[in-house]
């Protein structure tokens, strides 16, 4: 059976307003569980629980929500035929792709992000392993919640006049940036941090870590940066699960015309690669007989992620000292904030991506307030700064 919620037909989005959430899945036990899973959260509403992209379709406009949970595999008009169809009608719904952990899937999901999908959630298998599992109920509940109220802030953005905001760049040596990112309005401050001054000496490491919209944005940044890959090994972290990462290795390779992989446990990291961390496991830089060669772990969850980057930044560290510019791009939570405040401490460089072109502003947003960048930059323009910093141009 599919339900849409009747009473709530508010066209608005009050501040206090609940998140509307639509749940699309064919199997009615996993639209029931989902349902309550959201329903017992604060400030979470589900609007409408439906059977096929079809009837999300027919009845977008009736229930309204700001985030749909839209599954991959079902009848009539599936998840990726409904998905651009869906945001047809309405161009800033959020749309978060749910799927089980099987190659097609990956690749379906990560093409739907190309077409618009804010995210992507991976289903456990089973019915009964989706019950049991704690870490798919938070991860789900706190991607309708983060990325349905970054929704609800940009429609109040765009209602209101905004305050004026000097760019954003990467100037002086401890200059302090008045930050008016595409949240605030006009009666609230600006966020002031500062800028560290750049490192006097080129990096000779690249390290890239990313979460929620992250594939997006690793694309933005490697398509341009094929002449550093050539002079400098490049470590990426992305919180993805296994199987995804495999065909995120896949994809930078044809962005970059640069070999990108699944790192390997023991393999000595060289220039000239893209190594990315595996689904499921941590990535540390080892020294073995002075090489520095790749480490994979499945311990302890790092910031409830595994990969994670902090793991990558703090032990890269300890491999290069001050070589490395890390890069934190687009996602939720302070994962790479520890490591980041590492590689500063060691005489390293970090870049953030800018709270206007973030999906979400967590991570970059959380390096960037704790006072470790060097510049905080839009995502078009971190390719340029990455290749100047290479050359030896602050430029």
């Amino acid at each position: 059976m599919s339900l849409v919620d009747n009473s709530l037909q508010s066209r608005g989005a009050p501040r206090n307003d609940p998140i509307r959430v639509m749940i699309v899945d064919d199997a009615i036990v996993v639209r029931g569980l989902l349902a309550r899973w959201i329903e017992a959260e604060t400030g979470l509403q589900v609007v409408a629980s439906l059977r096929s992209g079809r009837e999300a379709i027919e009845q977008l406009e009736r229930a309204n929500p700001d985030v749909v949970v839209l599954d991959i595999d079902m009848p009539d008009i599936d998840g990726i035929t409904a998905l651009p169809r869906l945001l047809e009608k309405k161009r800033d719904l959020v749309v978060i792709m749910a799927s089980t952990l099987t190659r097609r899937n990956a690749e379906i999901s990560l093409k739907a992000l190309s077409l618009g999908a804010a995210d992507y959630i991976p289903k456990p298998e089973t019915t009964r392993d989706l019950t049991g599992s704690a870490t798919f109920r938070r991860e789900l509940v706190e991607k309708v919640r983060t990325l349905g109220s970054r929704r609800r802030q940009r429609l109040r953005a765009r209602a209101l006049p905004r305050r004026a905001a000097r760019p954003l760049d990467d100037g002086g040596a401890g200059a302090l940036r008045s930050v008016a990112g595409p949240d605030l309005v006009p009666d609230q401050a600006p966020l002031p941090f500062k800028l560290r001054p750049f490192p006097s000496v080129p990096p000779r490491i690249l390290l890239v870590g990313s979460s929620t919209g992250g594939p997006q944005a690793l694309i933005a940044v490697f398509s341009r940066i094929s002449d550093v890959i050539d002079h400098a090994p490049v470590l990426v972290t992305q919180h993805m699960p296994p199987t995804f990462t495999t065909v995120l290795a896949e994809l930078l390779t044809r962005t970059s015309g640069r070999p990108a992989h699944e790192a390997v446990h023991g393999e000595a990291i060289r220039a000239g690669k893209i190594y990315i961390a595996p689904g499921g496991r941590h990535l540390r830089v080892v020294r073995r007989d002075g090489v520095a060669t790749v480490a994979l772990d499945e311990g302890p969850l790092v910031n409830f992620c595994r990969p994670a980057v902090d793991p990558m930044f703090s032990s890269a560290t300890d491999a290069w000292g001050s070589w490395n510019l890390a890069v934190v791009l687009t996602g939720m939570g302070s994962d790479g904030t520890g490591g980041a405040a590492d590689i500063v401490a060691a005489g390293g460089c970090v870049i953030a991506q800018d709270e206007e072109t973030s999906v979400v502003w967590g991570m970059p947003g959380s390096v960037a307030k704790a006072g470790l960048c060097s510049a905080v930059l839009p995502i078009d323009k971190i390719p340029g700064k990455i290749i100047s910093m290479f050359s030896g141009s602050q430029a």
